[in-house]
């Protein structure tokens, strides 16, 4: 028997999918269901375009039998409504049937007749039929197809494509995604996704009628308390809000030519995520999830954050409260002029706004909504947010949160103490002590620089130390074969890193060409103490090089660590790196296309060994001209593995709060919302493979600016059919076909959906003309008048490589 993972969603076993099709090769499938055309456990009902299929299935370890839909030809699947959760069916009734009563309406009877589930649709016909459309909605409809009922409109714990969830605070109605009890489990769980009828909404994850989880105020363009919403993956969703008729909705699409099976749910352990099916990978990916952290919890610091003193205990709910006493509450008597005077604000910056704030829609400007909050006592606090107006809070300020980047300015009420000062230093005197977790910043930092002054080692000791834990750890990392150099040796084969053996310099530190002791050739790369490239990176490149063996990657020979030395020693390549022909005026004619689409394939089959033939799976994450060395017979080695990242398994997609790479490179989803994964070597790669085609960076503009790079640029000719008027001119078309199906291929790397990208194994396919090539779609950001802002990472969180002039430093060697 097959043993189940308690952490594997049960859709996702084998059990599950050989259930499902044990019932469709049994009985067949059916397009609709009638008043003679019945559905019983041995068949499924299935959408025209058969994307969606609707049947009986059983959970994996469990006894029940319910009816619902699911995606039909994804494996894994994933079940998106289910009719009968509150009351499933004994898993050993073969004579249940989904069939449509005397009365029109669709019911779930099970074999005794009785009815377990049913529409109870009012207005109904007795000439109806049920369908399942390709949208997932399964529909019951009169004669003339006009819906009566839909299951879009009862829905359970998933949101598909527009699907609407939302309130109707006249009527009192909800439509909320509830979440399964387990991932075996159908039935009801405890938390519950909805939207607000506040003013401006806000989408909630409710624990029964307690908040859990919370997204922010609607913005009309996206959730403020959601950090990098404003990436393109979010642009479908959708609120509408009617104030007069008292209605809320949410809705989400995603407005593209070719099908994104994608969907939102609740798990049952109160998280929202967002799934897309990966047809390369063959799997469902996670787009986006809400953390599962403790800060992310409603509420998890009480009113005003979090109290020092409660910290250790974990109770944090009682929140925080003020050393000193608001002005105008002290002078009850004054005058309200009095109080603008006493009473000041501290401006907080970056901030998920709290709850239960007031909309104050009369008020036009920041300076308004400052005006009226220090005219109001009660006032705690205010925002004025561009794109929503003035918010102010007159309740205890709950689920705060302080991000690291984005969020809004936040204005907290403090009292004015009287110290001949500025109010800015009044302030800091005394302050409303907010967001526990800046708190907990604070009072871990200071233990931390508590201890380090108790330890009281020397530099020097520390340092070696230091320099032993990193021996052990790389050789724990099977880096043992690569030599292990003195820093003595170092100086002697570069000659004290001579000017005269310098290759390169760039923001890691230097490159020397040197010799060893036996008269073999290489490239140092010594890090500088202010080097761009840090020590994780630094160990990063040592152990993955170390496993790594192709003729297309580098070769890594040995490494040093001495003090504050931390140097790379790499075979030596003597044609430096491409970008010292590609982008030079002088050499790139001795790069004749045969040479170029030699380079082009041996970086191809490079990165097919890094994402498909090493024994770890790598993604290389900073692909780019300056990172691909040329050795004496013009063969491309890929190099400069710092900010690689190896999986094991089937891990395919990460998401990172730390984006690393270069501006020009990166794929759209990990530039603007830190999803990386294998396609997005890919996106990197097909940049590459046009400015190689032209000899032309890809951050340049192109045709008097009218292009905001070459991918526009590319594009555009492509789609006029001029495709080769994107080879670079120092060099004759010797091959139009072959130019012209790698300006294609290309073209297909670079779509704005990693789905849609092909795998390398593909590529290396099509380079060769060995498969045909599909059509590719437009690139992001092209053809626009203006530069667009794309998420730019604060340097806190950030690694940037810029290439924005040309590099000729010999990088990774």
């Amino acid at each position: 028997m097959q043993s189940i993972s308690p952490s594997t969603p049960w859709w996702q076993h084998d059990f599950f999918k050989i259930a499902l099709l044990d019932q469709a090769s049994k009985g067949g499938m059916v397009y609709n269901i009638t008043t003679s055309e019945q559905l019983f456990p041995n068949k499924t009902l299935v959408s025209s375009g058969k994307i969606f299929e609707l049947g009986f299935f059983t959970p994996n370890g469990s006894a029940n039998q319910y009816v619902g839909i699911w995606y039909k030809n994804f494996t894994p699947s994933k079940i998106v409504w289910v009719a009968n959760r509150n009351l499933p069916l004994v898993y050993t009734d073969r004579s249940a049937k989904l069939n449509i009563g005397s009365d029109g309406n669709l019911k779930l009877v099970d074999g005794q007749k009785n009815i377990v589930w049913s529409t109870y649709a009012s207005g109904r016909s007795n000439d109806t039929s049920a369908a399942l459309l390709d949208s997932g909605n399964f529909v019951l409809q009169d004669a003339n197809y006009s819906e009566i009922w839909g299951s879009f409109n009862d829905p359970t714990d998933t949101l598909l494509p527009s699907m609407k969830i939302g309130v109707n605070a006249r009527t009192g109605e909800k439509k909320n995604l509830i979440s399964w009890r387990s991932d075996s489990d159908p039935s009801p769980g405890s938390f519950l996704g909805g939207m607000t009828s506040e003013t401006p909404p806000q989408f909630f994850i409710w624990n029964g009628s307690t908040p859990h989880r919370r997204s922010g105020h609607w913005d009309k363009l996206k959730f403020i308390g959601i950090q990098n919403m404003g990436q393109s993956y979010f642009s479908g969703i959708n609120v509408q809000q009617d104030i007069q008729q008292g209605t809320t909705y949410f809705s989400w699409n995603f407005y593209t030519e070719d099908p994104f099976f994608v969907y939102m749910f609740v798990s049952p352990e109160g998280s929202g995520k967002f799934k897309y099916w990966d047809d390369g990978a063959k799997l469902w990916l996670t787009l986006w999830e809400g953390l599962n952290n403790t800060c992310k919890i409603y509420g998890t610091f009480g009113p005003f954050g979090v109290s020092n003193e409660e910290w250790n205990s974990g109770n944090w709910t009682r929140g925080c409260v003020r050393e000193t006493e608001l002005n105008c509450q002290k002078n009850t008597n004054i005058s309200a002029s009095t109080f603008i005077r006493k009473d000041a604000f501290w401006q907080v910056s970056q901030m998920k706004l709290p709850d239960s704030g007031d909309y104050l829609p009369d008020i036009g400007d920041q300076e308004g909504c400052l005006s009226w909050c220090l005219r109001n006592c009660s006032c705690l606090a205010y925002s004025y947010v561009s794109t929503i107006g003035c918010m102010v809070w007159i309740e205890d300020l709950l689920d705060l949160e302080k991000f690291s980047k984005f969020g809004e300015d936040l204005f907290f009420r403090v009292a004015h103490v009287e110290t001949g000062g500025s109010p800015q230093k009044a302030v800091v005197i005394s302050p409303i002590t907010v967001a526990g977790i800046m708190i907990f910043k604070v009072s871990a930092f200071v233990p931390c620089r508590w201890r380090a002054k108790k330890t009281g080692t020397s530099d020097g000791s520390a340092k070696l130390k230091q320099e032993k834990a990193w021996k052990e750890q790389l050789k724990q990392d099977d880096s043992q074969e690569l030599t292990l150099f003195s820093f003595d040796s170092i100086l002697l084969a570069t000659d004290k890193f001579s000017t005269t053996s310098k290759l390169g310099q760039g923001g890691f530190g230097s490159v020397c060409k040197g010799k060893l002791k036996d008269g073999k050739e290489v490239a140092v790369k010594r890090l500088s103490s202010t080097s761009a490239q840090g020590i994780e990176e630094f160990k990063n490149e040592i152990i993955l090089l170390s496993k790594l063996q192709h003729r297309n990657l580098v070769k890594l020979m040995g490494y040093c660590i001495e003090g504050e030395e931390k140097i790379l020693v790499y075979e030596y390549l003597s044609n430096k790196s491409l970008d010292t022909f590609l982008f030079d005026s002088r050499k790139k004619a001795e790069l004749d296309w045969g040479k170029r689409f030699h380079i082009i394939q041996g970086i191809a089959r490079g990165l097919l060994y890094l994402h498909q033939d090493s024994c770890h799976r790598i993604i290389h994450r900073d692909l780019k001209v300056s990172n691909i060395l040329l050795d004496e017979k013009m063969n491309p080695k890929i190099s400069d593995f710092g900010l690689a990242r190896m999986f094991e398994g089937t891990q395919v997609l990460v998401n990172t709060h730390k984006i690393a790479g270069t501006l020009g490179y990166m794929s759209p989803e990990y530039a603007m919302g830190g999803i990386f994964s294998e396609r997005s070597d890919v996106y990197s790669f097909g940049v590459l493979l046009l400015e190689i085609i032209s000899g032309k960076k890809n951050t340049a503009l192109y045709d008097q600016g009218q292009h905001l790079n070459l991918l526009s640029y590319a594009w555009q000719l492509w789609i006029e059919g001029k495709a080769l008027d994107l080879m670079d001119e120092a060099i004759a078309v010797s091959s139009p076909l072959e130019v012209t199906r790698c300006i294609h291929v290309g073209l297909l790397c670079v779509q704005e959906h990693a789905a849609d990208r092909p795998n390398m194994w593909n590529v290396v396919l099509m380079l060769n003309g060995e498969t045909d090539l599909p059509q590719p779609g437009q690139p992001i950001f092209v053809l626009q008048a203006e530069m667009p802002k794309p998420f730019i990472p604060s340097q806190q969180e950030s690694i940037w490589s810029v290439n924005a002039v040309t590099n000729t430093v010999v990088e990774g060697r």
